[in-house]
């Protein structure tokens, strides 16, 4: 007898939730099946028919907000405010609180290189410079700091607003940092 395709989603996303909200709070390595599997309120065999092992539902959870950023970014149309842009399309995957797990204190650098190498934020560069040598490291920098602006937004509770980020990494990209850092102290919001 076959399961109902909603009480087998349902039990998917239970596992789902209840490993991010522990990796949000430790390192992978030191979450147990049997302990989602208890949090879940189900047993170990059920967790097998959904998930080989904790890496397994890794990757998983991956491929679903990778699949979420890409879809959101593949329905829009880019302004001229591409960075913006970008940070909607990351505010706006699927699961804020997979993507906060995922890029929180216990996250992976797996998954941060995976998302700088599968999701096509070089279509945000306008005006990238044809030489070839040069391109790959100016969408590295570019694809970097974006990244972890934006996890450090969401490691800090969204403490500015999403126009005050944008703001900021606009005023970074185009003034640099010595708007911010005059005479040995730090101008907090970039104000000469």
């Amino acid at each position: 007898m076959h399961k109902q395709p909603e009480i087998t989603d349902k039990t998917r996303q239970t596992f789902v939730n209840v490993f991010c909200d522990l990796y949000s709070r430790k390192p992978i390595e030191k979450i147990t099946i049997q302990e989602i599997a208890k949090q879940s309120g189900y047993n170990r065999s059920t967790f097998y028919q959904y998930f080989t092992d904790i890496y397994d539902l890794l990757d998983c959870v991956e491929e679903r907000i990778l699949n979420s950023i890409n879809e959101e970014m593949a329905g829009r149309e880019f302004s001229t405010h591409t960075f913006q842009d970008a940070l909607q399309c990351l505010e706006n995957a699927e699961d804020i609180a997979i993507l906060k797990a995922l890029l929180g204190d216990y996250g992976s650098v797996h998954f941060v290189e995976r998302l700088k190498r599968e999701i096509l934020f070089e279509r945000l560069i306008v005006d990238l410079p044809s030489d070839d040598a040069l391109s790959p490291y100016i969408i590295e920098f570019y694809i970097s700091t974006l990244i972890s602006m934006f996890r450090l937004w969401i490691r800090s509770g969204k403490d500015l607003s999403s126009e005050e980020l944008v703001g900021l990494i606009d005023s970074l990209f185009t003034k640099g940092i010595t708007t911010y850092h005059m005479f040995g102290s730090v101008n907090p919001r970039g104000k000469i």
